[in-house]
């Protein structure tokens, strides 16, 4: 059985899970998802409207289905949500179904980058940043148990982030004889 080609991006919010996984699939010919995108979708409202109305339990309940769902599909690019990775569940399917990268970066970073979102219920706090770091030293741990691949994705540009996430990639296929498809020329 040829090893499965998936990527999957985990970290906290705003680490570049999306914008990263969009280039890379680009890059690669694989279809892109994001599973907070699905979840949304598939709801017909926004995340915070889920969390009002379901509480964060029951968004997490969604994600389980969304993540376990898109993780079997074969040859693709998958961001998902900052906590998926709370769910042993998730974990497991990430783990067994693709290549586990995580895009860790520093909570004072992360709340630069999301400190006017709207659209991150966890965050909407009077001290975003201290729930930034609340959540980086509860779910770090989760992140570097589940990945295969661990890159800082701090203040760096997109595109040179993209390329050592694809030389990493490309190593990790040759220790594992993983027979995925090249990057496409772009």
């Amino acid at each position: 059985m040829i090893p499965s080609c998936n990527i999957f991006l985990v970290g906290l919010m705003g680490s570049g899970k999306t914008t990263i996984g969009k280039i890379l699939s680009r890059n690669r010919g694989l279809a892109f998802y994001d599973s907070d995108h699905e979840i949304v979708a598939r709801c017909g409202v926004s995340i915070p409207t889920i969390f009002e109305i379901e509480g964060e339990s029951g968004f997490r309940r969604r994600e389980i289905c969304v993540i376990d769902e898109l993780s079997q599909l074969q040859g693709i690019v998958l961001a998902t949500g900052g906590g998926a990775i709370l769910a042993p569940e998730n974990r497991a399917a990430l783990k067994e179904r693709g290549t586990v990268v995580y895009l860790r970066c520093q909570p004072q970073e992360l709340f630069m980058r999301t400190r006017h979102d709207k659209n991150r219920p966890l965050l909407q706090t009077d001290d975003p940043l201290g729930k930034l770091k609340e959540l980086y030293a509860v779910r770090h741990a989760l992140y570097m148990d589940t990945a295969d691949i661990v890159l800082d994705s701090g203040r760096q540009s997109t595109h040179a982030l993209v390329r050592r996430l694809e030389n990493s990639l490309s190593l990790a296929a040759i220790g594992s004889r993983t027979q995925c498809p090249a990057p496409v020329p772009g």
